[in-house]
């Protein structure tokens, strides 16, 4: 169709329905893929906000003969949940617990509601439902039922399928009605019947067995449940409207066990004697992935000897004594074949050890080789006393098609999880990754095995079906689509009729794009192989930056969780970034799409440190503002924020300017015409300017940048140029706590900037002038062993990371970087580093609600920073999420809503919540956002430490 005729036709769908409905370039692109290694454009992206508009769509596009395809969280890694007609996306509106029922055991749910919303609901009553992928947080239920999901609990109460009762649906056929036990649609109870021995021989031949339509639960001895069949079938028969789902006890007293051997197969090789003993879960790991979860996590919890391990929990189920826990544990090392073990009850260790696991299953996006790793062959299950002797096989064809990834999974169902090096990044890999995949295909099929075991076959598998299925049974899959949606509308190209596995691949076609360093052209992305297309296609989809990362300690994704708009979260931009190395349907750093889309990053970095894939959307933001403005006039902002440093080095210059500067910017009419003109948020408040800057206080107090005593143990202090320029406590402080410390405090012999607002607005050449300058003067003092101590958060973070992406080449950037500290970092440092004598204040009895900085939590980490706090006593209130204000993001007139919004995550509320706290914030943003909003005055550590409390 022409664009013409799609937006007639998507003008009339929104006269028929109440929820949006779009054709713009920009969302299309960020619902062209989802999780997998697909990419197909849709022509019209929808958001139903009742059950109805679901019905009045879908019959839409059945008149229309638009292919119609369902989306819940959009992380199918198998390329279920794109399409290249109308896309539904149900998590924006139909996200409601609509009923539980303690007695019954059940509950009501709409498609789009978020798994640990239920788990919520669920638990006030002492319930759960039983299957937990690692997706919890942003899986919906919708989706769940769509690929039969299965989790890690599924050894003990199986997968979704197991856990339906009845599904309220519309098929393709526009028939509406309730899929349970015992009903039918016509013809189907008569199709079953004539093929009850292909049926019985091939369908639910073991737990894991998801691919195809799971056509046993149609059987008479199953009791024909409807419902049960639906779900695993993709979206390809029918539409789920809500859903009734059985709900289980909560088991107690759960024990992890984790069991070391020799390496993973081995591993593999004791599941079957483990199984017998009721455990709720077994999950396999291996060294490789162990390895990659703590270099990027900075440590791991102690795991027990060993090359590969296995994760045994176990717990007493409803009726049991909790003493039954106890000899569970012993039943477990009896059968283990190791003596290698240890034993977790539940609680904060328990929850560490079970976070190795989950953060591997994200940062599996590399192969331990260091390339790319992909989905594809993500989730095949072989019959759990087969699963040692697969995995040698599979290992071995991986081997022989000079491919990698690291395997681990669900061990207890057999089932491997498992990102695979596949050559995709260029079209001549294509072919070899196709035959790596049916090698692969016939190997789990010799195994009796399934091609998924619970991500559904989707793009990547559905074609290989007819290697696992005989022809009789892949006909009859056909006849059974053609009872439900003979106008093949709903999800074509998944089961029946599929599309070819290596049709609208996504990587092969995206044209590399090499980065700068010193070379002028931007960041050196020097961990992507120098290549921006490669860096961001880190993005795997799966969709961590769409939960609320808050209530687990993080900060990602500041925007989203302000708008819930796809269009601000991390996955979308890198998804319209990825559509700009391709070139098909945006090719211009400067399009409107990509703007928009780029508009509310607060560049917070919080994804760089929460994403699992290392997404870092803040440094790929800087990135396409580089290119796209470079030989052009800029937005004013740029000019004025943007060079911020500039000018208040100007305005400070001579002591009567500032305070003059600041009589005026007082003065409301004043202030309010200058921000208008400038494009500042008229309501923002004015930070005042210093007027005596640091570094001449430093100079009357008579610090030096000599090193010239031998026997001192020297710091370098680095005031960054808001502290040097507009808020000068933190860094007055600093010296004092550091003298304290035994440390002599040397500071550099002229204040230097290290490019950060140059940075946020993509000014490149002007930041690599200006930390050109940066090390020019602290350089000497890293290469002479004095650590450098910075003052600022985001400036710090400037040199710990962006510093040797900008000046790859020059060696000093890596010296620098490696030897700059927070100051929270130098006093805890062990000696000969650390200091002489740490001189800590009795904070006990004080309340502190702390802000990490973002770019501190991002970059340097804020552990220590919590470490130093402890010692004092403090009662400390940590604050997950960012303050909303993001450097020069809050002060942009069109951003203060979105400032208020992520300030109100959880910023405002702990503020108004401690009233007489002291309002602890390194970051200069942070600060002036409470002051702002809050009417409430921040102090830096380094001025909590010296005795600095306000006045409550």
């Amino acid at each position: 169709m022409t664009t013409t005729q799609v937006d007639t036709i998507a003008t009339r769908l929104s006269g028929l329905i109440s929820g949006e409905v779009e054709t713009g370039i920009r969302r299309r692109a960020e619902y062209a893929t989802d999780a997998s290694n697909y990419r197909v454009v849709p022509q019209i992206v929808a958001f139903p906000s009742s059950s109805d508009d679901i019905v009045t769509a879908q019959n839409f596009a059945r008149e229309e003969g638009i292919p119609l395809t369902i989306r819940g969280g959009g992380t199918s890694i198998a390329g279920n949940s794109i399409g290249t007609g109308l896309v539904l996306d149900l998590s924006r509106h139909l996200t409601n617990v609509i009923s539980v029922d303690p007695e019954a055991r059940t509950a009501r749910v709409q498609p789009g509601t978020i798994l640990t919303t239920l788990q919520k609901e669920a638990a006030r009553h002492g319930l759960r439902f039983g299957p937990d992928p690692s997706t919890s947080n942003r899986a919906t239920i919708g989706g769940m039922i769509g690929n039969n999901a299965c989790g890690p609990h599924a050894v003990a109460w199986g997968k979704t399928a197991e856990n339906v009762i009845s599904l309220d649906v519309i098929d393709g056929l526009g028939r509406r009605y309730t899929a349970e036990k015992g009903s039918s649609v016509a013809g189907l109870t008569e199709l079953v019947d004539s093929h009850l021995a292909q049926i019985r021989t091939h369908s639910g031949r073991f737990s894991r067995q998801v691919s195809g339509y799971s056509l046993e639960h149609l059987l008479p001895e199953n009791g024909r449940d409807l419902a049960k069949f639906l779900v695993g079938s993709e979206g390809t028969l029918a539409t789920v409207l809500e859903a009734e789902v059985a709900l289980v006890p909560l088991a107690s007293g759960t024990t992890l066990i984790v069991l070391g051997y020799e390496d993973m197969i081995r591993a593999a090789d004791a599941v079957p004697a483990i199984l017998p003993l009721k455990p709720l879960a077994i999950e396999g790991l291996d060294r490789r992935l162990v390895d990659i979860v703590e270099r990027a996590r900075g440590g791991v919890p102690e795991l027990p000897a060993g090359g590969g391990w296995l994760m045994v929990e176990v717990g007493a189920f409803e009726g049991e004594s909790p003493d039954i826990v106890a000899d569970r544990v012993q039943s477990v090392l009896a059968v283990a074949g190791t003596t290698s073990y240890r034993i977790a009850p539940q609680g904060p260790e328990s929850a560490a050890l079970w976070k190795i696991r989950a953060d591997g299953a994200g940062l599996g996006g590399r192969s331990p080789r260091g390339r790319e790793a992909w989905p594809g062959w993500e989730d095949s299950a072989v019959p759990p006393e087969h699963l040692g002797a697969y995995l040698r096989d599979m290992t071995a064809v991986m081997s022989d098609h000079g491919v990698d990834g690291i395997l681990y999974g669900h061990f207890g169902d057999g089932c491997v999880h498992v990102r695979i090096d596949m050559p995709l990044s260029d079209p001549s890999g294509v072919p070899k990754t196709r035959a790596f995949l049916e090698d692969a295909a016939d190997l789990v099929t010799s195994y009796g095995g399934s091609l998924s075991g619970e991500h559904g076959d989707g793009r990547a598998r559905s074609e290989l079906l007819s290697r696992m299925y005989s022809p009789e049974m892949m006909t009859l899959f056909s006849h059974v689509k053609n009872l439900f949606d003979p106008g093949k509308t709903l999800n074509p190209g998944i089961i029946v009729d599929p599309d070819p596995l290596d049709a609208n691949l996504r990587r092969p076609y995206a044209r590399p794009i090499p980065g700068g360093g010193t070379t002028g052209t931007g960041f050196a992305f020097s961990e992507d192989g120098g290549d921006f297309t490669t860096a961001v296609h880190r993005c795997t989809g799966v969709g961590a930056c769409r939960a609320d990362t808050r209530a687990n300690g993080g900060f990602m994704c500041p925007s989203y969780q302000a708008t819930k708009d796809e269009k601000d979260v991390t996955r979308g931009r890198a998804r319209i970034l990825e559509e700009v190395a391709n070139g098909q349907l945006i090719a211009d750093w400067g399009s409107e799409e990509v703007f928009q889309s780029l508009d509310l990053c607060l560049a917070c970095k919080a994804c760089s440190a929460d994403c699992p894939s290392g997404v870092d959307v803040a440094r790929y933001k800087s990135e396409v503002l580089y290119r796209a403005h470079k030989g052009k006039i800029r937005p004013k902002l740029h000019y004025l924020l943007g060079q911020l440093p500039r000018w208040t080095k100007l305005a400070t210059l001579v002591p009567t300017v500032a305070k003059l500067a600041n009589a005026a910017m007082s003065v409301a009419p004043v202030k309010k015409t200058v921000f208008a003109l400038a494009g500042v948020d008229t309501e923002r408040t004015m930070p005042s300017l210093a007027t005596r800057r640091f570094s001449r206080w430093a100079s009357a107090a008579g610090l030096s940048s000599s090193a010239g005593n031998p026997a001192a143990k020297y710091v370098m202090l680095w005031a960054d140029s808001f502290s040097e320029t507009l808020d000068t406590d933190g860094a007055r402080a600093m010296v004092e706590v550091l003298e304290r410390a035994g440390y002599t405090v040397l500071v550099p012999k002229k204040p230097v900037c290290c490019g950060l607002t140059w940075i946020t607005t993509g000014q490149l050449d002007g930041a690599r002038h200006q930390l050109e300058g940066l090390l020019a003067e602290l350089a000497p003092f890293a290469m002479n062993g004095i650590p450098i101590v910075g003052v600022e958060p985001s400036c710090t973070a400037v040199l710990r990371d962006d510093l040797p992406e900008l000046l790859s080449e020059d060696p000093r950037s890596r010296l620098v970087a490696d030897n700059t500290y927070t100051l929270a970092e130098i006093l805890l440092a062990p000696a000969p580093l650390g200091p002489d004598r740490l001189v800590l204040p009795d904070l006990t009895g004080t309340t502190v609600v702390a802000q990490p900085h973002c770019h501190h939590y991002s970059v340097m980490g804020w552990k220590t920073d919590a470490e130093l706090l402890s010692r004092t006593g403090a009662d400390v209130v940590e604050l997950s999420g960012c303050c909303g204000m993001a450097g020069n993001f809050g002060m942009e007139r069109g951003h203060a809503d979105i400032s208020r919004k992520v300030a109100e995550g959880a910023l405002l509320p702990a503020l108004r919540d401690h009233p007489h706290a002291v309002y602890l914030a390194d970051g200069f943003s942070c600060r002036t956002q409470a002051e702002s909003l809050a009417d409430r005055h921040g102090v830096h550590l380094a001025t909590l430490l010296s005795g600095g409390l306000p006045e409550s």
